[in-house]
């Protein structure tokens, strides 16, 4: 995962000695300070956008710059800085994430195209996850179709849904990035805001592009971060992603895909029957992400010092975040209730593959115990939402959320447990993770009395509300007996 939260392409490549004194020579020329906030220096052989070897944030999409190459170049860099398309450029962000993906994992693993024996495994296991899980839950199949996805094909398939989460916040840092200018200046620079909320956009999108692209390659589903990042009910896998997964697991292959393929099903069926949930996540995303303040400060010093000849300066400056909290009761309840869902989302899938595989994986508790580690310590889909929007999505009450709903199995049975996400308010709340007995408890009688009030709200309908139970009861054996 990059630790560049808007980071500009790849690191550069260390000169040799006879570019080391071009290199200087190019610095002491094409310095910028705070008075020029692009400092984009001189023109390419002077310390600007070219110049091969230069420590250049442009490097990944210009390359080294030659004079036949700089039309070309400059037409590009229009290209971004005259983007209007919203926060973000998606477009970019794609282009990077699929570079990313192509220049393979840290572990030298290399995006390769899925082939027919692999798309028919993951068919079968999606296939025979779905029988098993038909004894542990009342939720109906969701995976219409099941998919062996290539790491190019997820970031394909998944970029909407990263354009309707991060959004919001890059709105946000837009127009910051426009409210930075002094006070005098705003009046008259229109086209400098404008240019500066496309750089934006260039920046959102090269860094969504990088997160993006690394996650592609440590992901084994559609559903890793408990939010549900593909089509609506397609399961998806990613062999190559899988057999990383498992290779020092001591646990054959099989079995991993197998239980991969009982969690990703067990999404899919919550999604796609529980039909207020994505919007519920969603919109708890979002209602955090918006009570997110910019640090206008520290963004006005990086709009300031920006200086394509040195950025590490920019780099370390951005490491630190520019995202804070606000500090009010409506934030705290908006992480609270995010949190909360995504805990119980997790919990409840674990708890439900945990039941289905027990019997008949014997590697079911060492799988389980392995994603929990990898999911709670902060894997890569959490790092990757903290460097986009500033929000850890962690469940970090996964284990109280499962204990809750086996629990809930064990009083209630599996219909009364699934029945619980007809509505979010029947849900438990982050107050009822800390004593999960008192809500089972709770939650029975008022199912009960529920039922009561219903009943007698039925009998009632006869047109006699007055009367009491059983004297409607003995005005009806009278009226038989006549009859």
């Amino acid at each position: 995962m990059s630790d560049t939260p808007f980071g500009f392409g790849l690191p550069p490549e260390e000169p040799d000695d006879g570019d080391e004194g071009k290199k200087k020579d190019q610095q002491s020329g094409g310095g910028q300070g705070p008075a020029n906030p692009f400092g984009f220096g001189g023109l390419p052989g002077a310390g600007g956008l070219g110049g091969p070897g230069a420590d250049n944030p442009f490097a990944a999409m210009f390359g080294s710059l030659n004079p036949t190459d700089l039309g070309a170049a400059f037409q590009q860099l229009g290209q971004m800085l005259s983007y209007e398309g919203g926060p973000v450029n998606w477009d970019m962000a794609k282009q990077i994430a699929r570079q990313t993906v192509s220049q393979g994992t840290a572990d030298g693993t290399k995006d390769a195209s899925v082939g027919p024996a692999e798309r028919t495994a993951v068919q079968e296991a999606v296939r025979l996850a779905d029988l098993w899980l038909d004894d542990a839950t009342s939720l109906p199949s969701g995976a219409g179709s099941a998919v062996a996805w290539s790491r190019a094909e997820w970031v394909e398939a998944t970029l909407p849904a990263w354009q309707e989460l991060v959004d919001p916040v890059a709105e946000r840092v837009g127009t910051a990035m426009g409210d930075v200018l002094p006070e005098e200046m705003q009046a008259m620079a229109g086209p400098l805001i404008g240019m500066m909320r496309s750089m934006g956009g260039a920046m959102f999108g090269t860094q969504i592009g990088q997160a993006v692209g690394v996650l592609a390659g440590e992901v084994m589903g559609s559903t890793d971060i408990g939010l549900p990042l593909g089509p609506v009910g397609k399961a998806a896998l990613l062999p190559i992603n899988i057999e990383t997964f498992g290779k020092d697991l001591g646990v054959p292959k099989e079995e991993v895909r197998l239980y991969l393929a009982l969690r990703e099903a067990a999404h899919q069926r919550l999604f796609a029957h529980v039909p207020w949930l994505r919007s519920h996540l969603f919109g708890a995303v979002d209602g955090y992400a918006r009570g997110i303040k910019v640090d206008t400060a520290k963004l006005e010093d990086v709009v300031g010092q920006f200086d394509p000849q040195n950025p590490e300066q920019l780099q370390d400056a951005l490491q630190q975040g520019m995202f804070q909290p606000e500090d009010t009761p409506e934030q705290k309840a908006a992480l609270a209730r995010l949190e909360t869902a995504l805990a119980l989302v997790e919990g409840w899938v674990d708890a439900v593959v945990h039941a289905a595989a027990k019997p008949r994986l014997s590697s079911a508790d060492a799988l389980r115990e392995t994603l929990r580690r990898r999911r709670a310590s902060g894997g890569p889909a959490e790092q990757t939402f903290a460097t986009l929007i500033g929000l850890e999505l962690r469940p970090r009450r996964l284990r109280d959320a499962s204990r809750l709903w086996a629990s809930l199995t064990d009083a209630r049975g599996v219909d009364g447990r699934d029945a619980l996400w007809h509505h979010p308010d029947m849900l438990p709340t982050a107050t009822d993770l800390d004593d999960p007995d008192g809500f089972v408890h709770r939650e029975q009688i008022d199912f009960s009395e529920l039922d009561k009030m219903l009943g007698e709200a039925a009998g009632g309908s006869s047109g006699k509300p007055d009367l009491k139970k059983g004297d409607a009861t003995e005005d009806d054996s009278k009226g038989d007996e006549t009859e």
